[in-house]
């Protein structure tokens, strides 16, 4: 793995306080999103890396800022981060937030990042006013609104050399994953949902398979109907993630290998969600770490062998 201080050399950060604003986003990206953050440190180019660690880290203060209160609180608390956001890319001063002064100098970087950070924000208040889904469509909505921008922070730093008919086929490839990956957070973030009284799963899906979102708080005997229901949308992820797995072939070989991993790591969690089938309103899911860490030595390996190749 490259040194944190190299891949801030390299990607031009030279600045002292910015290597702080750098260096303690990359300690929050650690604890709350560890595959993503190894994944990303050991198999992008290490000039890339300061940059997803400003993207990730500012999807995720949006979203901690968006997620907590009634309604009104929450679009409130996106519209003064709108503000914030808009003055940190604009210029006009030096942000006093540590998130926003990495992402305003990653977005000098890389300009490819403003109109996806204008994207991502445009569809937030979505999710400031998500309290769950009446129906399938609602939550396609949702993707295109919120999820796909989100993961189109950093997607965008790894799209391939833009060309006729690619753009739109990274986009597809990142649509698919993204859908995939979605559901795969609503099924293993159900414990925490259920208590929050907002789920991630339609409430017509709910009722078809004769549950309401009360019985998930229930005892043993919602199980069975939750194992169904599970099992449902278990194969709407998987038809999704088949539907990207072609997605790394379509970037700059020194990117394939981490969004390889990214893809393989997200279809472990799926398994774990599977194997629990019902059980997972109780426990949640995570993907297994002997099977994770398989996943990164593999395409670390990849990755070592890719530096190698002559040009």
């Amino acid at each position: 793995m490259t040194k944190w201080s190299a891949a801030l050399d390299q990607a031009g950060v030279d600045d002292a306080h910015l290597r702080r604003d750098y260096d303690t986003r990359r300690r929050l990206v650690r604890r709350f999103a560890r595959e993503e953050y190894v994944a990303t440190r050991l198999l992008l180019p290490a000039r890339l890396h300061p940059a997803v660690i400003a993207a990730v880290a500012f999807m995720h203060e949006t979203d901690e800022r968006i997620d907590a209160g009634d309604p009104l609180t929450r679009q409130e608390a996106l519209r003064s981060w709108n503000r914030d956001v808009t003055a940190a890319l604009e210029g006009d001063h030096v942000s006093p937030q540590p998130t926003l002064r990495a992402l305003a100098d990653a977005a000098r970087r890389h300009p490819q990042l403003r109109s996806r950070i204008r994207a991502f924000l445009d569809g937030a208040p979505t999710e400031a006013n998500w309290n769950g889904f009446d129906t399938e469509a609602d939550f396609q909505d949702y993707i295109d609104d919120y999820s796909l921008p989100a993961l189109m922070l950093t997607a965008a730093l790894i799209a391939p050399p833009s060309k006729a008919g690619q753009d739109e086929a990274f986009q597809r490839g990142c649509r698919s994953l993204i859908e995939a990956w979605q559901r795969t957070d609503f099924l293993a973030d159900l414990p925490e949902d259920i208590e929050q009284g907002r789920i991630g799963i339609p409430d017509n899906e709910l009722s078809r398979h004769g549950l309401k979102l009360d019985d998930l708080r229930g005892g043993p005997e919602s199980r069975t109907e939750a194992a169904h229901l599970v099992s449902s949308q278990v194969a709407l992820a998987e038809a999704a993630f088949a539907q990207c797995r072609s997605l790394p072939d379509l970037v700059d070989a020194e990117n394939r290998p981490f969004l390889r991993a990214l893809i393989s790591v997200q279809e472990l969690r799926l398994d774990d969600v599977r194997r629990r089938g019902g059980t997972i309103i109780r426990t949640g899911a995570r993907p297994s770490v002997p099977a994770t860490l398989r996943v990164l030595a593999r395409e670390y390996r990849a990755a070592r062998n890719q530096q190698r190749r002559p040009e």
